[in-house]
């Protein structure tokens, strides 16, 4: 446990922040999951839409970093494509 009263402010902002970017995470994973279990290429395209928004924010936040979020969506969008075509 902190001692100093500036240690357990930052320990209560810490648990916060950490909750809401525990959030965020579980958001864009579980799109994507989504855009993957997507039974027609039309259903997986929106999908694909509403899990690039939140990659895209959670990269905003800097949950995640630029760079990941957009392989990320590169990898999800090669599968849509790749579902659409079959």
């Amino acid at each position: 446990m902190p001692n100093k009263q500036a240690a357990k402010k930052a320990l209560r902002q810490n648990k916060k922040h950490a909750a809401a970017n525990k959030i965020r995470r579980d958001a864009f994973r579980e799109t994507i999951k989504k855009t993957l279990k997507a039974v027609s290429p039309d259903e997986a395209i929106q999908l694909a839409r509403a899990a690039q928004q939140a990659l895209d924010k959670a990269a905003k936040r800097g949950i995640i970093k630029k760079n990941t979020a957009a392989r990320k969506i590169s990898r999800l969008m090669k599968k849509v494509h790749a579902m659409a075509k079959a």
